[in-house]
């Protein structure tokens, strides 16, 4: 076990809803890939997808830590939503939502961040959902 991962996620959906997948990456403090994995999920909107994500992601962080979790994605909504910013109105991401906090109660912290895109830790999860994304759609 060590002592923190940061954890990019990302969810994808093309329509919306429609066909979707999500992808996490959880690395070291210093930039090392610990697991990788992408997924399709079935029919989701895109804020569905990323609460999924990353729900998925903090999952597979309990074999790794129960120390510090920096959850770092670009869906500005999910992370207002988690940080209290924002209220949750719709029932469906209300249930996600509180399955990830209900998840993040396995670790010492979390903390949740906006990141853009063009990071590259980012993108790679990005486009890792979308390639899987691609599989479930061919």
């Amino acid at each position: 076990m060590i002592d923190e991962v940061r954890l990019f996620t990302d969810g994808a959906s093309r329509g919306n809803p429609g066909p979707a997948a999500v992808c996490y990456r959880a690395l070291t403090t210093d930039g090392d890939v610990l697991v990788e994995h992408a997924e399709c999920i079935g029919r989701a909107t895109n804020n569905q997808a990323e609460y999924r994500a990353l729900l998925l992601g903090l999952v597979a962080c309990r074999s790794l830590t129960t120390g510090r979790v920096r959850c770092e994605l670009d869906s500005q909504i999910v992370v207002s939503q988690l940080t209290g910013q924002f209220r949750t109105k719709n029932a469906e991401l209300l249930a996600l939502r509180n399955a990830v906090r209900d998840a993040a109660n396995a670790f010492a912290d979390v903390s949740y961040r906006q990141r853009p895109r063009s990071l590259p830790d980012i993108a790679r999860a990005d486009a890792l959902a979308n390639q899987a994304l691609d599989a479930c759609t061919a």
